[in-house]
């Protein structure tokens, strides 16, 4: 007799996948269930287990951290300013580390649309200008494009508003 037994593979858990076009307009507020970390120059400038998601239709979720878990000596206010539809003014900083700059790298509303408190002088950091951000383990990607700040991870599919074709979304 053949006891030979077949089992099947064991397979990672495949992760539901978010479509950025199921997002919402206007945009959604809510929690990141994972820590959140920003690395810059060898320095973790921020490091969160209450970081917020904006989901916004057609763009990855940019997060947002709160000044808290940030290291704020290492921002230098800038003159940029930019302005949302739904959140209203934001304004910038550079980010400094150990003599190395990265402009205009990270932003905040300190005075925002009453929709939106829940970021009300949170930091946000582009992921295309610091060394690495990471939600959970997984290193995340920048967004495409330069205005765009999403954090572009494994979990979510696009097309995403940034990339090519996509200036009259």
């Amino acid at each position: 007799m053949n006891a030979r037994m077949h089992y099947p593979r064991y397979r990672e858990p495949v992760q539901a996948k978010e479509s950025v076009w199921d997002y919402p307009r206007p945009p959604r507020v809510e929690a990141v269930p994972e820590r959140v970390r920003v690395v810059f120059n060898g320095v973790t400038v921020a490091n969160s287990t209450e970081a917020m998601r904006v989901l916004e239709t057609a763009s990855p979720p940019t997060i947002y951290i709160p000044p808290v878990d940030v290291l704020t000596q290492f921002l230098e206010p800038s003159e940029r300013r930019s302005w949302c539809e739904w959140k209203g003014r934001a304004r910038y900083w550079h980010l400094h580390v150990g003599g190395r700059t990265s402009p205009d790298a990270v932003w905040s509303y300190p005075d925002i649309n009453d929709a939106y408190l829940a970021i009300r002088g949170y930091f946000s950091f582009y992921p295309g200008r610091v060394d690495a951000c990471f939600i959970g383990d997984e290193q995340v990607r920048p967004q495409p494009g330069g205005f765009y700040g999403g954090w572009v991870t494994d979990r979510i599919v696009g097309p995403f508003k940034g990339e090519p074709g996509t200036e009259g979304w």
